[in-house]
């Protein structure tokens, strides 16, 4: 929930010039600026993501945005059960479950965000927590719901505290859910994206995305400056 109008077209703006094009990038603006950001992306390889997405059609649920209406906006993309949303709003992996479920079923690509906070990752329950996040979505939907979607493993210690991942940290637990879903459908498991979510900028990015098992990021605070964002591009 950053900027206004005006900052958020020259953000777009900065990164549509200055994208190179060897990268796969997708922005998610803030709900109400996606029509906007939509039209700007309509002549760019860029493509447009929402930050959430309802795990119903349609009918009385205030404040909520369907996967319709996002659809309506251009967007291919969804994030779903990012941290924030988690932790600041309960949403319970069920829950979260049957949003990434709806997106599916509205041909949006979810991204399911997982990770552990600094207390589960001290306690040893990383693998388990993160298990648990991933099997909500299989027990709803099967192996097969992972067949067009992503994964965003997002260590919750390394959003935002300026603490990042070592590499190998990172590495072990892509690692870990690539071999979960290829003990269910190695296909799935060998075509499915995992992006890393922790913290990635410039100066870290090359080294994290060249572990085996991370396939690109998930940016927060380095995707609200042009550069920084291009910069972490021109790694991929």
């Amino acid at each position: 929930m950053n900027g206004n109008l005006q900052s958020v077209v020259e953000l777009v703006e900065g990164i549509k010039s200055g994208n190179a094009g060897k990268a796969e990038l997708a922005i998610f603006p803030p709900a109400v600026f996606l029509m906007k950001i939509g039209d700007m992306l309509a002549d760019s390889e860029i493509e447009l993501g929402a930050q959430n997405v309802c795990d119903q059609e349609a009918g009385a649920f205030t404040g909520e945005i369907a996967a319709s209406m996002l659809r309506e906006c251009g967007c291919r993309y969804a994030l779903t059960g990012h941290s924030e949303r988690r932790s600041l709003y309960q949403e319970t992996d069920q829950l979260v479950a049957a949003r990434f479920a709806m997106a599916v079923a509205s041909g949006i690509i979810p991204i399911l965000c997982v990770g552990e906070t600094l207390q589960e990752r001290e306690q040893g329950v990383t693998e388990a927590v993160v298990a648990r996040q991933i099997d909500a979505v299989i027990d709803l939907g099967g192996i097969a719901s992972f067949g067009r979607a992503i994964i965003a493993y997002e260590p919750v210690w390394a959003i935002g505290t300026g603490k990042v991942a070592t590499p190998d940290e990172a590495q072990e637990v892509h690692a870990f859910i690539r071999g979960k879903l290829a003990q269910l459908d190695a296909d799935v498991a060998g075509q499915i994206k995992i992006l890393y979510g922790g913290s990635m900028n410039p100066s870290n990015a090359a080294e994290l995305l060249s572990q085996a098992d991370i396939d690109g990021g998930l940016i927060g605070g380095a995707s609200l400056k042009a550069d920084d964002f291009l910069a972490i591009a021109q790694a991929v």
